[in-house]
């Protein structure tokens, strides 16, 4: 029988291709019909059912296994890119000025489609369905859960089973090895803005007025107090102040204050916990100096967690493609947050990451979202691999 790695030989020159033709049109965000276009037209022809969002340019496809009914698994590949001006010296640079592909989802959208074109190949021998994720929206206002409410998750006929997906790094590992944990795997982030409503004065009489800066500036540092000292230092909260705005003069008291902070749990219970605990705190900061706040907190994406067996299951899967000098687990989960947690939260999978960093030194590379981020397609046959080899494995398994 063909393996999924002489497979992926095979279309390696077709989805190189299709990623550079990807990395020219980056689109923002959940509208994206040139990177829709793209993916529709690499799938022609092949034997699927194709339903596209609603909301959002999402592509989702179904390749029906021809082994019987059996288990569903979903594959995803997220499609936005970033507002970056690209400082890569590319032949297939972007051509969409202040947007450039800089976390790689031009290669994750790629390696999917190779995926799809390796498990058709296959799907005679397939016990079960899959589904093929293509998601707007990953960097912004999360594509996920919409896709989610309009169906993704049943669209099969029944419920997904398990879900896998990849992140590439342009920094950190050398170029094509593969890293990941069991368990929260990376951050939820959520967003605290706070507007300090005092009263305007004079700068030489500030007993004259309420004067908002002073205590918006104990309110940032009480902030950093209240996370060293109410919550647990194993189950880490990072809570960065990133934006604080007052004032027009030197001499100027002002009515009011701002600031911006992001914050990132690894837990359900942190992330509860600090929403209630910084709200608290700004609101009786400011009753204290005898002043008013506005405090905003947003929740955004959770945490995102790996179960325990499906990510066993894709590190050996890993182990067994690429050889076990290719796989390196973490000792610790990122800070950063991804969408994709809104389906790991409904169904088990694992998140792996892969490097596509050609660098020498990985250490001193640029890293994602930097203008400067270069990732090397050369690996993307190994993500078109692993993916189609999780979902034979996954289907093989049986309920």
């Amino acid at each position: 029988m063909t393996t999924t790695l002489e497979l992926a030989g095979r279309y390696a020159e077709s989805i190189v291709t299709l990623r550079r033709a990807l990395h020219q049109v980056p689109e923002y965000d959940l509208d994206l019909p040139k990177t829709q276009a793209l993916i529709l037209e690499a799938l022609e022809g092949l034997d699927l059912e194709i339903t596209l969002g609603k909301e959002l340019s999402s592509v989702t496809a179904v390749l029906r296994g021809g082994a019987g009914p059996g288990p569903v698994v979903l594959l995803r590949g997220d499609m936005d890119a970033l507002p970056v001006t690209e400082r890569v010296d590319l032949p297939y640079k972007s051509t969409h000025p202040g947007l450039m592909h800089a976390c790689g989802h031009d290669l994750h959208v790629a390696g999917l489609v190779g995926a799809v074109k390796i498990l058709h190949d296959l799907r005679d021998q397939l016990a079960g369905d899959v589904v093929f994720m293509f998601q707007p929206g990953e960097e912004t206002t999360g594509g996920a859960p919409i896709m989610i409410r309009e169906g993704l998750l049943k669209i099969a006929g029944r419920r997904v089973d398990s879900a896998y997906c990849l992140h590439v790094q342009s920094a950190g590992d050398p170029l094509g090895v593969w890293n990941s944990k069991a368990g929260p795997f990376m951050a939820a982030a959520d967003q605290l803005s706070v507007r300090v409503v005092g009263e305007g004065a004079h700068g030489s009489e500030p007993y004259r007025g309420k004067d908002p800066i002073p205590v918006l500036c104990e309110m940032v540092v009480a902030l950093q107090t209240m996370v060293t000292r109410q919550f647990d230092v194993f189950d880490p909260v990072v809570l960065t102040v990133g934006r604080i705005a007052g004032g027009t003069k030197e001499n100027i008291i002002p009515d009011d204050a701002y600031f911006d902070a992001t914050i990132r749990t690894f837990s359900a219970e942190s992330q509860l916990k600090v929403q209630e605990a910084s709200v608290r705190l700004v609101e009786h900061l400011a009753a204290a100096h005898g002043l008013t706040v506005e405090a905003d907190y947003r929740v955004g994406y959770p945490v995102t967690v790996n179960d325990e067996q499906e990510y066993q299951f894709a590190r050996q899967t890993i182990v067994d493609l690429f050889g076990p000098a290719r796989f390196r687990e973490r000792a610790h989960a990122e800070c950063g947050a991804e969408d994709m947690s809104f389906v790991l939260n409904e169904v088990p999978g694992a998140y792996v990451n892969l490097s596509a960093c050609g660098a020498p030194d990985p250490d001193r590379a640029a890293d994602n979202h930097s203008p400067l981020a270069d990732f090397d397609d050369s690996v993307l046959p190994d993500a078109a691999a692993l993916l189609s080899e999780l979902a034979v494995r996954r289907l093989a398994r049986g309920h």
